[in-house]
């Protein structure tokens, strides 16, 4: 994660997740240990996956220590094996004892997202299509799931609302059709925003050709119909396919030769990476 958006962005949400546990005292590490003293602990994988998040991770706990130290053996985006110690991270005993839920949520969050992400961007190696998330996920965790979409291997779809135009069903209904809303977009939009237009069906995606988006997203389509599609297109479009797209499915869709398939499962359906805080050991 890039140094300045782990600022910005992630150092109030890390912030915000310890208020929520720590609302006056953590009365179980004060009992423990009511007086400073230094401390480490091994981060253990307790399943096979790919890490992601360290410095969340670390920022944990450096939020109630800022002298903690993280010695990790491995990277984002490294694939780790059950029982391998991945790292250790050394600090004030009572920020490693009230932080670690925190850390930990965090980094089995973003590592099970990544694991789950190559798994799936694996299917579309070696072809035209790039694998992207959606805004699927869960509120206040963009930053961190998006991030871990993209060490898993794939892409970013648009991160917000303010990032690009996307015409929904929605959309189209309220200005009364495709040709009336790409052109209200056209006049409304910054000239260096592409225009994307959801489609339903092949009548919508001749509509869509007409008012000449920039990008055709073939919605919950079959995979015949989605094959015409490409045929009515043929390359006067960047073409998406969205749909309840998953690593149990995601494989019917590499002979499209579409642009992008993008899947909500990516952030809203990961399992997470089981991981561990061990063997903590006072040290001065």
């Amino acid at each position: 994660m890039n140094p300045i958006t782990l600022k910005l962005q992630a150092e109030p949400l890390v912030r915000m997740a310890l208020q929520e546990d720590i609302t006056s005292e953590d009365v179980s590490t004060a009992s423990v240990m009511p007086e400073p003293a230094r401390g480490e602990v091994r981060l253990i994988a307790k399943q096979d996956g790919v890490i992601c998040g360290l410095d969340v991770f670390s920022l944990a706990f450096e939020l109630l220590d800022p002298t903690t130290q993280l010695h990790a053996t491995v990277r984002d985006g490294d694939e780790v094996s059950r029982g391998q110690v991945l790292a250790t991270v050394e600090a004030d005993v009572r920020a490693l004892l009230s932080a670690e839920r925190v850390a930990l949520n965090y980094l089995q969050r973003m590592s099970g997202i990544a694991t789950y992400t190559r798994r799936m961007a694996a299917l579309f190696a070696g072809t035209k299509t790039q694998l992207v998330d959606t805004r699927k996920t869960t509120p206040n965790m963009r930053v961190f799931e998006k991030e871990a979409v993209r060490v898993g291997g794939a892409g970013n779809h648009r991160y917000n609302l303010s990032d690009g135009v996307m015409l929904k069903d929605n959309h189209i209904d309220a200005a009364g059709g495709i040709a009336a809303a790409v052109a209200a977009a056209r006049a409304h939009a910054p000239f260096v925003r592409k225009v994307e237009v959801e489609v339903e069906n092949l009548d919508m995606v001749r509509e869509a050709l007409s008012a000449r988006a920039d990008i055709i997203m073939l919605d919950n389509m079959d995979h015949e119909t989605m094959a015409e599609a490409m045929r009515i297109i043929d390359g006067r479009a960047e073409v998406e396919v969205s749909g309840n797209v998953t690593a149990e499915n995601a494989a019917a869709l590499v002979d499209l030769g579409v642009d992008y398939v993008s899947s909500g499962a990516l952030t809203h359906s990961a399992p997470i990476l089981d991981l561990s805080l061990k063997h903590l050991q006072v040290i001065g």
